[in-house]
């Protein structure tokens, strides 16, 4: 058995995400005008003030407002494949699942128009934007219970020599884990734009972003079945992993190295509690472009990596790996969008957009190095290049007072295996979005919209099952399969005076 931590896999917290569209760290869905029609970045009316702020320009002299609500639920399950987990329940095989919801997550779109030029702002939840709950832990935790047995099956030699003729052999185990998370980051964005001429505009701001993590959970009443031809040693039942090794090790004829190694493997089985929270905020400046010819409209944007740390602020930490104060890399890649859009027929537009986010460029979290476990290195060195998007989306007016809508994305993240962990993986998907707008009054229109993600399984295998086993020892492989469903509801109201 190796002496460590139980719980140093807790350390994946810090890379918690909840990601609904959008990037790793970055949510685009912010009004139901996306969710209704996903393909948003050449937009011309009030919800560019996020996607296509130098769009704004098209809109008519005045104040514009838009208020959205999002209710967001998403799963996700990771089923792991490891032979000692059969010490539990007798299958090697398990699922762990975690559930995470938004249902309020609001946003606001503003600007005000006078001549060329535009005044406009953002207020939203631009990052995160859920709570997960994992009622049966994760695979990286359960996995470092998982060997007990296994340890005691060699600690029997040991205790062989200390008391002449006695053996010591487990083949079970249990544990009541638990963990809870959650990962806003609220933005705030505001900047000008200004119309060139009728076919050019740009636009010029930055958004301050401020972030807000939680993460409380626990290991407690871990426990074993030590079987021995001396009765006092074990008889197969299920005890107190951590008051077994502590008595093992006061016998008095354990020699004093022996002491020690078992009184470590009591204070690891002991007992462990979380209750942490980070914080930290950072600036994005943002440029954009806009392109209007006719019935074609083109428009561009960029922000700019945002460098960011999140300072711990912790209560409890028996695991001695979320000390109060320490900071963590917690970046904001840049961003690069561009769509476009065209006014087939009075009543039917059709838009295109892609997104790219420079994910490799931005500071992240360390994780182990697959080529030396020991060595730790930040997650961006495990992603190749960035996050892909492509969208698509259509409208179409039916009369002056309602509109339907539908939309769809493709993403395509440059994850790699090192990079998938249990609580931060990333899997290929492709959504679709469908709603529409009821005009209600002259300056007033309702959005609605469904959007739902459908995502491809990752298949992790690993040599050495999260590097548990020692490197002179025969390493235990096992697969870990990381999947994850999304479903979003959106209302929103548009007015203009």
């Amino acid at each position: 058995m190796k002496k460590r931590s139980i719980l140093v896999a807790v350390l994946s917290l810090c890379q918690i995400t909840f990601i609904f569209a959008g990037g790793i760290l970055t949510n685009t869905n912010q009004s139901a005008h996306f969710i209704r029609m996903v393909a948003r970045d050449a937009s011309l009316q009030i919800d560019a003030a996020y996607t296509n702020p130098a769009g704004l320009v098209k809109l008519k002299d005045g104040f514009h407002f838009s208020f959205t609500n999002q209710s967001a639920f998403q799963t996700r399950t990771i089923t792991s494949t490891y032979a000692p987990f059969a010490g539990f329940g007798g299958n090697a095989t398990k699922e762990f699942e975690g559930k995470a919801s938004a249902p309020i997550i609001p946003s606001l779109q503003a600007a005000y128009k006078t001549g060329k030029w535009v005044l406009s702002g953002n207020i939203a939840v631009t990052g995160g934007g859920g709570k997960a709950t994992f009622n049966r832990g994760l695979p990286s935790f359960e996995a470092q219970l998982a060997v007990l047995p296994g340890g005691i099956n060699k600690l029997g030699p040991l205790v062989g020599q200390v008391i002449p003729g006695a053996t010591l052999t487990a083949d079970k185990y249990s544990v009541d884990a638990y963990m809870r998370g959650s990962s806003f980051i609220y933005g705030a964005q505001l900047g000008g734009s200004y119309e060139i001429n009728d076919m050019f505009s740009v636009y010029g701001g930055f958004r301050l972003n401020i972030v807000n993590n939680k993460y409380e959970g626990h290991l407690r009443n871990i426990m074993i079945n030590p079987t021995s031809n001396v009765p006092a040693l074990g008889t197969g039942a299920m005890v107190s992993a951590p008051q077994y090794f502590s008595t093992l090790a006061q016998n008095p004829q354990m020699p004093a190295q022996y002491k020690a190694l078992l009184e470590g493997y009591a204070a690891s089985t002991a007992d462990k509690y979380l209750e942490s929270s980070q914080s930290g905020w950072g600036i994005s400046p943002i440029l954009g472009f806009n392109f209007n010819y006719k019935n074609l409209n083109v428009g561009m944007k960029f922000e700019f990596k945002t460098p960011l740390n999140v300072e711990n602020k912790t209560k409890v930490d028996n695991t001695g790996q979320f000390g109060d104060g320490v900071n963590t890399a917690h970046d904001i890649p840049a961003l690069f969008t561009v769509g476009a859009s065209y006014q087939i027929t009075p009543k039917l537009l059709a838009s295109v957009g892609y997104h790219h986010f420079f994910d490799s460029s931005a500071g992240m979290a360390a994780v182990s190095n697959p080529a030396n476990p020991a060595e730790k290195i930040e997650k961006q060195n495990f992603i190749n290049g960035g996050t892909n998007e492509y969208l698509a989306g259509i409208e179409y007016r039916i009369d002056r007072m309602f509109l339907i809508s539908a939309g769809g994305q493709i993403t395509r993240y440059g994850s790699t295996d090192a990079y998938q962990q249990d609580l931060s993986f990333s899997c290929n998907s492709y959504s679709v979005g469908l709603g529409g707008e009821v005009t209600v009054a002259k300056n007033v229109a309702i959005n609605v919209g469904y959007f739902w993600t459908t995502y491809s399984d990752w298949t992790k295998k690993w040599d050495n099952y999260n590097y548990l086993t020692p490197a002179d020892q025969t390493p235990v492989p096992g697969t870990d399969v990381f999947s994850r469903t999304n479903k979003v509801f959106a209302a929103g109201v548009d007015f203009s005076f």
